[in-house]
Formats: C-alpha cells, sequence, structure tokens
C-alpha cells in the first residue's frame, strides 16, 4: 500500500481505483451477508454487532494513544463516528426494504455529489443529470414505491458524503488507521445499548450474531481501513467516483447472493451512473 505514493499521477491513480474496488467489493459482500440476519437481529442490531466487531479486530491493532489526542483529532472523530453510525444504520434499513442493489444505488448520490461538487467542471451539471436519471429509472418513483425504503437511502447518501469529507481529515490528522479505530469503537458505543433491548426481546439464534459478525470485518473493518489509506493517496473527486463500483457490486452480489431480480430498467439505471 507504500508504494502507492511511487510511479505516476496515473499510476497512483489507477492503483487508488484498485483498492476502491476492493473496498466496494468487501463492503457489499459484507452488506449482504448481515442482511441474512435482518429477520431476527433487525438492521440496528446488525449494525450493532458490526461495529462492535470491527472495533475489536481494529483497536488491538492501532493501539490508539486516546490520552494523547487532541481536541482537534477528537472532534473529526466524533462527527466520523456520527456519519458511521447513521449510514450503516440507514442504509440496512433500506436494504431491509427495498434490496441491496437499490438501496446502495441511491446512497451512491452521496459519494457522486462530493466528486461533482470537488470538481466543478463544465461536464458536471450534465453528469449529475445523467446520474439523477438513472436515480430515477431506478428506483421508479410512484404511488406504490416503499418511501420510507428510499428515505433511508437517501439519509445514508448523505452520511457517505459526510464519511468522504470528514474520513479524509481524520487521516490527515491521525497516523495509520487508528482513527478508523477510534471512531468504529465510538458509533459501537452509541449502536450497542439499542442493540442490547432488541437482542433481549428478540433472542436471535447464533448464526444471526455469526452473519452480524461476518458484516463486521467485510462491510466495516476492510473496508474502511482501505478507504482512509486510500484518500491519503488521492483526491476526494477521483474518490467519489470510484464509489461507483458500490452500485454495481451491490446489484450484481444483490441478484447472486440474494436472488434480487432487478428489473432491465432498474439495470438501465444503474448503467446511466457510470456515463
Amino acid at each position: 500500500m507504500a508504494d502507492m505514493t511511487g510511479g505516476t499521477s496515473e499510476t497512483r491513480t489507477l492503483r487508488g481505483f484498485a483498492v476502491i474496488s476492493a473496498s466496494a467489493l468487501s463492503t457489499q459482500s459484507g452488506a449482504a451477508v448481515g442482511s441474512l440476519a435482518f429477520s431476527t437481529m433487525t438492521p440496528v442490531g446488525v449494525v450493532a454487532v458490526r461495529q462492535l466487531v470491527a472495533s475489536l479486530v481494529l483497536l488491538p491493532m492501532t493501539r490508539p494513544r486516546l490520552w494523547q489526542f487532541t481536541g482537534s483529532q477528537w472532534w473529526p472523530l466524533a462527527l466520523l463516528a456520527l456519519f458511521f453510525a447513521g449510514m450503516n444504520t440507514a442504509l440496512y434499513a433500506a436494504v431491509d426494504r427495498v434490496g441491496l442493489g437499490m438501496a446502495v444505488t441511491i446512497e451512491f448520490l452521496g459519494p457522486l455529489a462530493v466528486a461533482l461538487i470537488s470538481g466543478r467542471r463544465p461536464r458536471d451539471a450534465a453528469c449529475a443529470a445523467l446520474a439523477l436519471s438513472g436515480v430515477v429509472l431506478l428506483t421508479q418513483p410512484g404511488p406504490t414505491s416503499d418511501v420510507l425504503g428510499l428515505s433511508f437511502a437517501v439519509i445514508a447518501a448523505v452520511c457517505w458524503a459526510g464519511y468522504i469529507l470528514t474520513n479524509r481529515v481524520v487521516g490527515r490528522r491521525l497516523p495509520g488507521v487508528q482513527g478508523t479505530a477510534v471512531a468504529t469503537a465510538l458509533s459501537a458505543c452509541v449502536t450497542v445499548p439499542i442493540a442490547a433491548v432488541i437482542v433481549w426481546q428478540a433472542q436471535p439464534p447464533a448464526q444471526a450474531f455469526l452473519f452480524a459478525a461476518a458484516a463486521g470485518i467485510l462491510a466495516t473493518a476492510v473496508p474502511y481501513s482501505l478507504d482512509l489509506i486510500v484518500l491519503r493517496r488521492i483526491s476526494p473527486v477521483v474518490f467519489g467516483l470510484g464509489m461507483s463500483m458500490h452500485p454495481f457490486f451491490a446489484a450484481l452480489i444483490g441478484l447472486v447472493a440474494l436472488s434480487e431480480d432487478l428489473p432491465l430498467i432498474a439495470w438501465a439505471g444503474i448503467c446511466l451512473l457510470y456515463t
């Protein structure tokens, strides 16, 4: 990963896209596995276990010296933890109602907005219009639409945009993946008490905890660490555009692993996001 700083600008960009693709594949695989526990643990419960497991993996690896953190380091960490909790909870709630492919495609509007706002190129408005057309084709809003599920996906998009911008600040102020570890632990502190009540009432089977724990590794520990590293090497514009791999992987994994059969017009909508 350290080699990413060497070579030409084009080489660094290609390497950055490769890391982003690996992060996207891991994230969506983890989301698919975690969704298998929704029926007994609820999305909030899965998110809580996921963040807790991820923090138990990351904290021993990074061993952050919390007592040495300054105020300028703590405030972006707290904000990043808030975005972690909001993004994951809203996304999983959306996945539970509208499916993985649709939820992640709408969520992708967050990093897309970051890329367009940061880029400010003349063609950005046209790109935004095409992307919005793709989302409209995918969601096909109407009287029978799951408005609540779509709203959760939009909330996840806003949090994802905040995650990208805040994670870049954290990466500059803390070495390694200490920031990711601490922010993940803070988000777990927010969600675990709520999940404890849910688990106490629902009494989910052991396999539900295994699914949620696997999601913690695949959808949190691995991609968050990769994102933090790559954000030090590339601009938010490149990172935001690289996030376009998420809708594709989400739709593909949803089709193969979760039997989510998106209509042809929905696939057309996803393709518009790549124009």
